[in-house]
């Protein structure tokens, strides 16, 4: 206390003190609509990560001749996945489900340092003349895209739908990732079924087994550019998606634009997608965009906190 009754405290404690406090108002971008949903094909939701929705959506634009291509990523590996540009509905079908690995056309160098992610499929999308694409992308591409339409550089003008996933960080995961994994927690890779992040990082293996690992327990693989990054929700995207604040086979989707809104609503009608009941569970839209909110909040001030760390420090090249 000062002598006028003030209190004075650090940066770092007041922070602390007020994330709980602020986390329900963080700002996680525009919001027109938070549902939870799921895509009504069961052949999807067999194949997808958490309900299918983006699958679903990109499914019934292409059927509906509202795009004529989605910018996917596409399986190489059994860890692996490389950009595509998805023009057929069984292509789209192939680049449904969770991958755990850099974004889209890193490489390298890049891995570790690019701030914003390149997006590789942009040539083949200028190459087939194709003028209303979907591209589904982490916060960060979906962010350069934006930036790409307000400046008029071609051909972000061909990108109709930007559909924007939930992103705690991307990893790389690599050998030497994978071993430490397995060891650390007690599983064999040749065991694992299917593997999806919502609180925390869950591994699905063979047996019905589900090992838990939290996020925190994965910063050795983090991205180093993805601890500067603010965004967990993509807040520029049309439509933002992600499993948090879902149950088990669901989507939770935030609308964004009219343009998104006006897609979800064509495709929910249409019978591609279907809501939660709120007969189970009246309040699921509103704890789902508290999770959300909570998620951003703390990615915020991870990034805040990391970004203050290496203000005013002088830069090292290692020889």
């Amino acid at each position: 206390y000062d002598k006028e009754g003030w209190i004075y405290k650090t940066t770092e404690e007041l922070e602390e003190e007020t994330l709980s406090l602020v986390s329900w108002s963080a700002p996680i971008g525009r919001v027109i609509e938070t549902t939870v949903a799921r895509a009504s094909d069961p052949t999807v939701r067999k194949i997808a990560t958490d309900g299918g929705v983006v699958t679903g959506l990109l499914l019934h634009l292409l059927s509906r001749g509202r795009i004529d291509g989605a910018i996917v990523t596409k399986q190489v590996g059994p860890f692996q996945r490389r950009p595509f540009l998805a023009t057929k509905h069984e292509e789209i079908k192939d680049s449904a489900g969770f991958f755990f690995d850099t974004s889209h056309g890193m490489k390298t160098y890049s891995d570790e340092y690019l701030t914003y992610s390149t997006i590789e499929e942009f040539d083949p999308m200028l190459k087939k003349d194709l003028h209303r694409v979907a591209l589904v992308g982490t916060p960060c591409q979906i962010k350069a895209v934006r930036r790409m339409q307000v400046l008029g550089i071609i051909p972000a003008d061909s990108i109709k739908f930007c559909l924007g996933l939930f992103c705690s960080g991307n990893f790389t995961f690599g050998e030497q990732q994978r071993q430490n994994l397995s060891k650390s927690f007690e599983f064999s890779w040749e065991e694992v079924k299917k593997v999806n992040i919502k609180d925390n990082l869950m591994i699905h293996l063979e047996n019905g087994d589900i090992k838990h690992i939290q996020l925190e327990d994965l910063d050795f693989m983090r991205r180093y550019a993805c601890r500067f990054c603010p965004d967990y929700s993509s807040e520029f995207a049309d439509i933002s998606f992600g499993g948090i604040g879902a149950d088990e086979g669901w989507t939770t989707v935030i609308t964004r634009t009219p343009l998104g809104r006006a897609a979800m609503a064509d495709a929910k009608s249409a019978g591609a997608l279907e809501e939660f009941s709120s007969e189970d569970n009246p309040k699921f839209a509103s704890e789902a965009l508290e999770k959300i909110r909570n998620w951003s909040a703390r990615k915020r001030k991870s990034s805040r906190q990391n970004r203050r760390k290496i203000m005013g420090k002088g830069i090292n090249i290692k020889e």
